[in-house]
């Protein structure tokens, strides 16, 4: 019998009896009360650093499941021989969805409108940048990049889109680029989105030279891991006019009260939203 721990109760009413599985109920808020046996832990999603010192605890566990695609952040509280799955594919519709809304909303410029909505006052019509017939580059062209790809290309978009390495393109975008080319593709973007995993590589990605090298006007979506970003740079870069950002995720995270890009026109802030729909866990069809 394989025991395997979930955070809810509910996880246990939604999935129903499974032959040879026994499912538990564990958040991983305190120590596994009872870890004889357990092999497969299933995260919450989100997790403290308390709750991942729990992680400890699960004495026989071999495997630990995340409910992110990002994993980073997990890593250090892996205990000898487990193995960790992140959740890869889980996020790409509701990731997608927000990208393609924080670029319509920044593009129309939307918090502007809202804002007047606010105040109670009629804002004067205006021209905005719009979507149609702009430069979109997406830097990180794996699973949920290419459901960004989808969601953008109907909007009458021009799409790059830039990978690890340089390999031929697919039915969305004619060639994949390498993560070295972003220098010499930055110039003609209009809208420059973030969709890569943290790490050595991307860890401060968007530098002051990154920024300096993105069209004047053009907007920045990250909606990969704030420190894939030099928040400092960002700032600067905005108050300048140079770029303007649509950020989902921000380093550091939450920002705290009074935090520059707060109070920034041209930044467009949602608090790591992305996976966040009833899309995460699907009902019965019909």
């Amino acid at each position: 019998m394989l025991k395997v721990t979930v955070p809810e109760q509910r996880w246990i009413d939604l999935v129903g009896p499974v032959d040879g599985v026994d499912l538990q109920v564990w958040d991983m808020s305190g120590p596994l009360a009872d870890p004889v046996g357990v092999t497969f832990v299933v995260s919450p999603y989100q997790v403290t650093s308390a709750g991942y010192d729990n992680l400890a605890s699960a004495t026989d566990a071999t495997a630990f499941q995340l409910l992110s695609a990002g994993y980073e952040h997990a890593l250090p509280f892996l205990q000898p021989g487990m193995e960790l799955a992140n959740a890869r594919g889980v996020h790409d519709s509701a990731t997608a969805e927000l990208a393609a809304t924080l670029i319509l909303a920044a593009q129309r410029r939307l918090p502007d409108y809202l804002e007047s909505e606010g105040e109670r006052r009629w804002d004067d019509r205006r021209f905005e940048p719009g979507l149609a017939d702009k430069k979109v580059m997406i830097i990180g062209y794996g699973e949920i990049g290419q459901a960004i790809a989808r969601r953008l290309l109907p909007f009458e978009t021009t799409l790059t889109a830039v990978a690890s390495r340089d390999r031929d393109g697919d039915e969305l975008v004619d060639h994949i680029h390498a993560l070295d080319d972003v220098d010499t593709l930055l110039p003609e973007q209009d809208v420059v989105v973030l969709i890569v995993p943290l790490t050595d590589a991307t860890e401060r990605l968007v530098d002051a030279d990154f920024l300096a090298r993105m069209k004047k006007g053009a907007l920045l979506v990250n909606v990969a891991r704030g420190r894939v970003v030099d928040t400092d740079a960002l700032v600067d870069a905005v108050a300048s006019g140079h770029v303007r950002a649509a950020l989902d995720v921000t380093d550091p995270e939450p920002l705290p009260d009074g935090h520059p890009l707060l109070a920034l026109d041209g930044v467009l802030e949602v608090p790591h939203l992305g996976g966040l729909t009833d899309a995460f866990a699907p009902g019965p069809p019909g």
